[in-house]
């Protein structure tokens, strides 16, 4: 988009390269705070209520907070965890550049603690990775990667899966939670909503020449041949054979007419 690759060229020094590397690094160490001193968490977490006391460092410091899968006192939880947010960021930067990623997570950011504010609860970092997983995989559509260690899936699914629980949630949940779920993806419809909608048009636009392409196809039941005196086709009878004679129609050879005599046969 043009406004992007004026900001580029504008701020494009500003931007932090590995910044999810520095994220990431930044997790591990949240976590090792977390072990010596359990209620570490509380402190950074994305808390509405406690920014608008004046706790303003919240609104940077809830990324460092791993979003992990399993309890949060399980080491290997939090190890896949950095490792799975390091490997995106790779990937997208290797993909976007240091300064679009820089941009898409910081809107993410933004997104996010919109969100929080809609829903007025704690936010942890779940959708704002999720926007990170779901640009990954407009890049690296068929990626495979193995979920802990065995189980081979692409990163096409991985994402489907988890919009499909985003939508479940969007379907079942409060106003809230749905004005919360667009405004945490608002950096993917910033960066992709375009891609997605003429992606979307050319399918349509696809589906319709095929149909219109479909039919205008004869039939399978449709004969090609006819003959112009009797009626009988290769339909019904696929050993007959037919001409075109001089006057264009065409006829079975039983009743082909006959050519007139010439004079040597007169």
């Amino acid at each position: 988009m043009k406004w992007i690759d004026r900001a580029e060229r504008n701020f494009g020094h500003l931007a932090i390269p590995n910044l999810l590397r520095l994220i990431a690094g930044f997790n591990a160490l949240a976590f090792i705070l977390y072990k010596i001193s359990p209620h570490f968490l509380k402190a950074i977490e994305l808390d509405p209520a406690a920014v608008m006391r004046g706790e303003v460092w919240r609104l940077v410091s809830y990324i460092f907070i791993p979003s992990i899968g399993g309890p949060i006192t399980d080491w290997l939880f939090a190890a896949l965890y950095i490792w799975y947010l390091w490997w995106l960021g790779d990937g997208l930067e290797s993909a976007m550049g240091s300064f679009r990623l820089n941009l898409f997570y910081a809107l993410g950011m933004i997104g996010t603690t919109v969100a929080a504010f809609f829903s007025h609860a704690n936010f942890a970092t779940a959708m704002l990775n999720s926007s990170l997983l779901f640009a990954f995989a407009r890049f690296y559509p068929d990626m495979m990667i193995y979920l802990m260690g065995l189980i081979p899936v692409k990163v096409k699914w991985m994402a489907w899966f988890t919009g499909l629980g985003l939508l479940v949630g969007f379907l079942f949940n409060s106003w809230d939670y749905r004005l919360a779920v667009i405004a945490a993806f608002a950096n993917f419809f910033v960066f992709f909503g375009r891609e997605l909608f003429q992606d979307a048009r050319n399918r349509s636009e696809t589906q319709t020449r095929r149909a219109k392409f479909a039919g205008a196809q004869r039939p399978d039941d449709e004969a090609l041949h006819r003959c112009e005196v009797c009626g009988r086709t290769e339909s019904g009878e696929p050993d007959l054979e037919f001409r075109v004679a001089k006057d264009g129609h065409e006829y079975c050879l039983e009743h082909l007419p006959k050519a007139a005599p010439t004079p040597a046969e007169g």
